[in-house]
């Protein structure tokens, strides 16, 4: 199988891309991420992707870091904290704040 293009994508996005594949002509791997996507993914594919699109312009983060949290979808800033800590950079208590404002205004 060959690779068109890599993106990164939303658990959203995923569960959007996998409803377009008839169930019985999903492989094992599908079926599973399809299970997971459908219990774990917090919003619709386009209130994930404008999170994403925010999250990156305004809050200058990486899209993988934008895709990140709007996958948590993390309602306050010890829970935003949690995940910044793994990306070893500061994210000063202000860029945070907008964060999860712009989270609240898309939910």
């Amino acid at each position: 199988m060959e690779t068109l293009k890599k993106e990164v994508i939303s658990l959203s996005e995923v569960k959007d891309v996998l409803e377009k594949v008839e169930i019985e002509e999903m492989d094992q791997i599908q079926r599973w991420t399809y299970d997971y996507v459908s219990k774990f993914a917090k919003s619709s594919s386009q209130a994930s992707r404008a999170i994403i699109n925010e999250l990156v312009s305004s809050c200058d983060l990486k899209e993988d870091e934008a895709v990140e949290i709007a996958n948590a979808m993390p309602t306050s800033i010890e829970e935003l904290r949690a995940f910044t800590f793994g990306w070893k950079k500061l994210i000063l208590t202000d860029t945070l704040n907008k964060i999860l404002d712009i989270i609240n205004k898309a939910t």
